[in-house]
């Protein structure tokens, strides 16, 4: 599964409002103390910055090794010590500590914790009587209004992916239910008919009973080798799964999609192989080619795509590993190359 980009790039949502700190280095650079006090408030917004940064990284990631109230705590010390130089001006950060505080912590707890930080810098700005600050009244609850919509957004979306999970799971667990009936059902009636039948010719046609037996055998072991495919998803609805999905990938990146209608024609020990194959040669059309058009054929071992594009395919990137290693563990090759008349791109599995 590819990574999820709010792993590798969440941390630019923290990273993005950083400019605003500037509203506070203002204010330190421009206040009248000694140089020692300038210097501490200027450690201390970096290290403000430092640690929000840090902190949606970690939160992106779903790592939390300090706790979130500890980078709360943190966070406020911090403001604390930008109130001893500046003053009522260090309200300049409370809207990184709403933010903070709303994507910290558990759904609703990150609510209530936001909820009364901002009630906090509210009510001291309003005891404080600063007029130059008071659109803080408006931009407090606008942030915190929009990083909860934000933050609700994401904790139901994860629950509707969970479920969704679950139900495939539930699902696959139907098919191959269905599978394995349809399999037994139909060889374990084969094999009693024909046992019945070999027991009353043992007597009468020794040689017709022992050909019976020896299609019981045959039946048993064809049986046994179906269950074993079924439960290893190496079966004919695994690759057509994977047509279906390419099918839909392509269509909606809005490239013509010439694909086969089913996979009868490929063999039943390849389809495991080829299906991953196809997955990572139409998710790379869909992503680098720039395509308008592109076509899969399919045989017994082999799977060709090809497609118009003029982007690069063909980066050696975790996925292309990944499925090199693979074809090669089932000893066929993965060649990648310009597509026919030289243009576009072409992917050829064999195995």
């Amino acid at each position: 599964m590819p990574p999820n980009p709010w792993s590798r790039f969440g941390w630019l949502m923290g990273a993005g409002w950083i400019v605003f700190l500037y509203f506070p280095i203002r204010s330190v650079l421009e206040v009248e103390v000694a140089d020692g006090w300038r210097l501490l408030g200027l450690a201390a917004i970096a290290a403000f910055g430092a640690l929000y940064v840090l902190g949606f990284t970690r939160i992106m990631r779903d790592e939390r090794p300090y706790g979130g109230w500890l980078s709360l705590a943190v966070l406020i010390a911090i403001t604390g010590v930008l109130a001893l130089i500046i003053g009522i001006e260090a309200l300049a950060v409370a809207p990184f500590i709403v933010s903070f505080a709303v994507f910290s912590f558990r759904w609703p707890v990150c609510g209530l914790v936001a909820g009364i930080a901002l009630v906090v810098a509210l009510t001291i700005l309003g005891i404080s009587g600063h007029e130059g600050l008071w659109f803080f009244f408006v931009l407090l609850p606008l942030i915190y209004g929009f990083t909860m919509l934000v933050r609700g957004l994401g904790h139901y979306g994860d629950r509707h992916d969970r479920f969704a999970r679950e139900m495939a799971v539930v699902s696959e667990r139907e098919r191959v239910a269905r599978d394995v009936h349809d399999v037994l059902g139909h060889s374990l009636t084969a094999i009693s008919v024909k046992a019945e039948l070999a027991s009353r010719l043992i007597e009468v046609d020794g040689a017709r009973a022992a050909a019976e037996l020896t299609e019981v055998q045959t039946l048993a072991r064809e049986a046994l080798a179906e269950i074993r495919l079924t439960v290893s998803g190496l079966r004919a609805t695994r690759i057509d799964d994977e047509l279906e999905v390419a099918r839909d990938s392509l269509v909606a990146a809005g490239i013509e999609a010439d694909l086969p209608a089913d996979s009868d024609e490929v063999d039943v020990s390849n389809r495991i192989v080829l299906a991953w194959a196809l997955r990572e040669a139409v998710t790379n059309v869909v992503r680098h080619s720039g395509a308008r058009r592109c076509v899969v054929t399919l045989g017994p071992g082999t799977l060709v795509v090809t497609d118009d594009g003029v982007g690069d395919t063909g980066v050696e990137g975790n996925g292309l590993r990944g499925l090199r290693e693979r074809v090669s563990a089932s000893g066929g090759t993965v060649t990648l190359g310009t597509g026919p008349g030289g243009r576009g791109h072409e992917l050829r599995v064999e195995l």
